[in-house]
């Protein structure tokens, strides 16, 4: 808690994750992870990239009750998402058994547990939304976690947990204060290594991947989940 509310981020190892979330929902893990192998392609990257994969949900949570929305687009700024930015984004939708998972439910109570109780409004529900990416990358084109760069995304608080990394070089995780000073850089490499973020005060980017063997297809696979208090319209 102190580094969300001293320095503006906190990293978890993947042992803290998995405490945080607890034996029965790590033996669900596997199909959790498994459910990456049914990403359709972003069919909105700006650049023409074909190198993410992804599902969206969002959620009304509250402590103690978190409860599907309707499927909506994902929408951002062109002042957060200079290459995405600006249009709604109807993203294929997180399946039921996904967003019912225990994982997915433990990982958006593990915020709000930690981001509730730093809240200016504790009486106004939040907007979670949640993102399944996968990056992929060969010999031929780098695969981009951040093609926007270094950013925020719009929101109040953001938590990215690594869910699988296969052959990948670098894919380093920067963050950097609003003036472009450097605050920590580090690589999410165990299932479960996770970062929480405060997106008022932080920026956050992750380094271009690479195959480690070229000869082989690399991945990497993320949950993004993003929290916003009030209103669902995005900033």
């Amino acid at each position: 808690m102190s580094g969300l509310a001293d320095d503006g981020f906190v990293r978890f190892e993947a042992a803290e994750t998995q405490a945080l979330l607890g034996p029965e929902a790590m033996a669900q893990w596997p199909a959790f992870a498994e459910s990456w192998n049914d990403l359709p392609l972003d069919g909105f990257m700006a650049d023409g990239g074909r190198y993410r994969r992804r599902r969206f949900a969002a959620f009304a949570a509250a402590p103690g009750e978190i409860a599907r929305k309707p499927h909506q687009p994902h929408w951002q700024s062109r002042d957060y998402n200079p290459l995405n930015g600006g249009v709604q984004r109807w993203f294929e939708p997180v399946t039921d058994a996904i967003a019912e998972h225990p994982v997915t439910q433990g990982v958006i109570r593990a915020g709000l547990e930690r981001f509730h109780p730093l809240s200016g409004s504790p009486a106004t529900p939040w907007h979670v939304e949640l993102h399944q990416f996968r990056i992929e990358a060969r010999a031929d084109e780098a695969g981009l976690p951040t093609p926007e760069g270094a950013h925020r995304d719009g929101v109040d608080w953001v938590i990215v947990m690594l869910v699988d990394r296969r052959n990948v070089d670098s894919g380093v995780t920067d963050i950097y204060a609003p003036d472009g000073t450097s605050l920590g850089s580090f690589t999410l490499t165990a299932p479960g290594d996770a970062v929480f973020l405060d997106d008022h005060r932080v920026l956050h980017g992750v380094t271009p991947i690479r195959p480690h063997d070229p000869e082989l297809p690399a991945l990497r696979d993320v949950l993004v989940v993003t929290y916003r208090q009030g209103s669902d319209v995005a900033r």
